[in-house]
């Protein structure tokens, strides 16, 4: 259970980096690139961050951290 754990929390983290990086690349264009999909990257990004949180808080009750 704890390595089916640690997997879902890195696949969390990994999608966490994977908007960032996507933001950032978006943010190196300009014009309608940069318009069109800044906002929604960060949206996306703070949503996969507070899953993220919410995984490793769960992780820390159901493991008795």
């Amino acid at each position: 259970m704890v390595i089916a754990i640690n997997i879902v929390i890195g696949l969390a983290l990994l999608a966490v980096a994977g908007v960032l990086a996507a933001g950032l690349i978006a943010m190196g264009f300009e014009g309608s690139i940069n318009e069109k999909y800044s906002n929604l990257l960060m949206r996306s990004r703070v949503i996969a961050q507070g899953a993220a949180v919410a995984l490793m808080a769960l992780a820390a009750v159901l493991l008795n951290l």
